[in-house]
């Protein structure tokens, strides 16, 4: 299977409505960061600029999770932070109409501009550098 096949079998995996929540927030993030890698990672999707993850998504019991691993560095009110040690922050969603895409959009251009090096950050035994 490749990338796309293993993101789609993922959304074939949901409800219809969650199916809808992550098939908008697929095609947005493939639209916005084509020049990205994408495949199924922890069991989920999630989108990698030179082997470094970006964004991604969960189905969770609150909802569809949207996670940018270098978010909490957006200063987005929208996007809640849950730890101090990692810089990841996301937001949940339960329907389609909560997905706000310019909002979304402007995120996507964030995380293209703005990354921490968690592709690295065994060999640094947990230490988060700054890349952007």
């Amino acid at each position: 299977m490749n990338a796309l096949s293993d993101i789609i079998s993922y959304h074939e995996s949901l409800s219809e409505n969650d199916k809808n929540i992550c098939n908008i927030l697929s095609e947005t993030i493939n639209q916005y960061l084509a020049f990205t890698e994408n495949k199924i990672w922890h069991a989920h999707p999630v989108w990698f600029i030179d082997g470094n993850p970006i964004v991604g998504y969960s189905k969770q019991k609150k909802g569809i999770r949207l996670m940018f691993w270098s978010g909490a560095d957006f200063e987005e009110e929208d996007l809640s932070t849950r730890g101090k040690k990692f810089k990841d922050a996301s937001i949940f969603y339960n329907a389609e109409e909560e997905i706000n895409i310019a909002d979304l959009k402007r995120w996507l251009d964030k995380a293209k501009r703005i990354q921490w090096d968690y592709k690295n950050l065994i060999k640094r035994k947990g230490q988060l550098l700054r890349l952007k």
